[in-house]
């Protein structure tokens, strides 16, 4: 006889609930079993979600916890991370330290004191936080007109011109303070060196051994030291010619723009005349001459710039002229010139002596005879001097005319050749071309 089928005699199936089975819902009367919507009700409950905790069993031989043995000494406290603040970041203080100027276009006349004045210089004259690239930029892409045309940065400009700016961004450079002692001190040496002064033009007696203006490895200059005698205007003084580190003499200083624009005229249209003295190798068999040559720049042996006699039409390669007249001699074993350059190419008075054979007493670069020996009580120091310098006021107030001593190491070699010094030099009647 089958038991518990279906249809049956025998007890019915779950009846009562079995080892292991599921207890009875809640509600059902005991001893019955649960209504179809009793299961469902069951089975429709929640399961638990995912951040409830579920305790299960412990996995069986865990292996013990043992803590690494804690360092000897007292316990260091755990580094502290930094608190989080509304800290600037890089960029914000970059623009907070230099502050940005945003300029529209502009329409310049160009005024009296920048005519004959550069375009690259009129701009760095009226916006002294634009860069010298940028300049170059907004030129080459003629973004800068004049009277609406383009223009070159080479280009020297006239009074009544408009000149066409775009817009610019300019950082306003932070001052750094100057010292009131050290300008004190700076102007102080200006003055002591000053031969010629009034309110447009300075002619100094510039030492031999100070730059001219700053390079490599050159922080004492004259052009630094000019800065010291900047005006209630804002103008500085302006350098209008150059004259060699080691070369002494006349150099003649730009007070205002007008006079700087006037003076830089003067001295490419060549009616400057200057003068300049020389001790040299030997005695030249001309007593005066002419000479003229072209120069380029060359790379010597030891990686310095000089220049050197080129041919025409050589790379670079530009006309110079210069006259010469022999003043005193020394037992035909040295001479004293007096030079008078027509052009102004750079290096160009010593570049001539070594040429025709008498280079300059103590000249590092040009001086190259074999098996010389400085006379006793003569420096090796380079003996050239910027004697003299004659030009138009540049507010046409008559002829600047202004002489500049031998400087010590000349003067000891004068008084030790016998040489005195002439009121009238040879060479000041030589032609101007």
């Amino acid at each position: 006889m089958r038991m518990g089928g279906k249809g049956t005699g025998g007890p019915p199936r779950g009846n009562g609930p079995k080892r292991g089975g599921r207890p009875p819902a809640s509600g059902a009367p005991k001893g019955k079993r649960p209504s179809h919507d009793a299961r469902r009700s069951a089975r429709a409950r929640p399961r638990p979600a995912e951040d409830e905790v579920v305790r299960t069993a412990p996995t069986r031989n865990p292996k013990p916890h043992h803590p690494a043995p804690r360092a000897a000494g007292p316990r260091k406290p755990a580094p502290r991370k930094p608190p989080i603040t509304d800290a600037p970041t890089r960029a914000e203080v970059k623009a907070v330290t230099a502050e940005v100027l945003a300029t529209g276009v502009q329409q310049l006349v160009v005024t009296q004191d920048e005519n004959e004045m550069r375009i690259d210089r009129f701009l760095e004259a009226r916006f002294p936080q634009l860069s010298f690239s940028h300049i170059q930029r907004i030129v080459r892409k003629g973004e800068l007109r004049v009277d609406g045309k383009r223009a070159d940065s080479k280009d020297r400009l006239t009074a009544g011109q408009t000149v066409r700016i775009p817009p610019l961004k300019l950082e306003q450079a932070a001052e750094r303070p100057r010292s009131a002692k050290a300008d004190a001190d700076t102007i102080g040496f200006l003055r002591s060196i000053t031969l010629y002064e009034d309110e447009d033009v300075m002619v100094l007696n510039k030492p031999a051994g100070l730059a001219v203006q700053g390079g490599s490895g050159t922080t004492r200059h004259v052009d630094g030291m000019l800065a010291a005698l900047t005006g209630k205007d804002g103008q500085k003084p302006r350098l209008v010619h150059r004259l060699d580190k080691d070369t002494a003499g006349c150099l003649v200083i730009a007070k205002s723009r007008f006079a700087a624009a006037t003076l830089a005229k003067t001295f490419r249209s060549r009616s400057a005349r200057k003068v300049y003295w020389a001790l040299v190798y030997h005695v030249p068999r001309v007593k005066q001459g002419r000479i003229s040559t072209y120069l380029a720049r060359e790379e010597a042996y030891d990686g310095d710039q000089r220049m050197a006699v080129a041919e025409h039409g050589d790379d670079g390669a530009m006309h110079a002229v210069t006259y010469y007249a022999v003043v005193e001699t020394a037992a035909q074993k040295l001479a004293w010139l007096s030079l008078k350059p027509v052009t102004g190419r750079t290096h160009q008075l010593r570049a001539h002596a070594a040429h025709i054979g008498h280079p300059i007493v103590g000249d590092p670069k040009y001086f190259d005879i074999q098996n010389w020996e400085m006379p006793g009580g003569i420096q090796n120091k380079l003996h050239l001097l910027a004697r003299r310098i004659v030009l138009p006021h540049p507010r046409g107030k008559g002829t600047i005319d202004v002489s500049a001593p031998l400087p010590p190491h000349m003067r000891q070699s004068w008084n030790l050749l016998g040489f005195e010094d002439a009121p009238y030099d040879p060479i000041v009647d030589a032609p101007d071309e």
